[in-house]
């Protein structure tokens, strides 16, 4: 797939992730007892008597994973993803072991900068998707794109 610059972009293009990523419960443990340790992503058992009735995937870990998805996607800004910022970032429902996770990508709004000629600003809106279509992450990213 060739780079894309600002000037190939347009608002309502769409994307997708060219693959899935299949969460397992070690790597749910693994990631929050790094960056997250609370029980209901650490601890199995512990994790029935919480909020979440299970273990639960971190968001963090989530947007990790959808991180992972868009740079393997057919979405490849020139220059590389580089976020600016988020306006919106939820987490409708939990990641769970054994879930398979996937994306699908458009462009809201293309503008270019006028401080800085060689660069412009998209925003793209992610939603990150279980094996049954349902979101578990819905972001709204400033990205930071090219000019040719």
């Amino acid at each position: 797939m060739t780079d894309l610059y600002l000037e190939d972009m347009a608002a309502g293009q769409t994307y997708a992730s060219s693959g899935r990523v299949k969460v397992t419960q070690d790597a749910i443990v693994a990631f929050a007892e790094t960056f997250d340790p609370q029980p209901f992503h650490t601890d199995a058992v512990a994790a029935k008597e919480t909020f979440f009735q299970g273990l639960a995937a971190s968001g963090w870990h989530t947007a990790a994973l959808t991180m992972q998805l868009t740079v393997a996607s057919d979405f490849r800004p020139a220059g590389g993803i580089i976020g600016a910022g988020f306006d919106e970032l939820r987490w409708p429902r939990p990641v769970r072991p054994g879930d398979e996770l996937h994306l699908e990508m458009e462009i809201l709004e293309v503008r270019e900068l006028r401080t800085r000629p060689g660069l412009g600003m998209i925003k793209v809106r992610t939603v990150t998707l279980n094996q049954n279509d349902d979101p578990v992450q819905i972001s709204v990213g400033n990205l930071t794109v090219l000019r040719r």
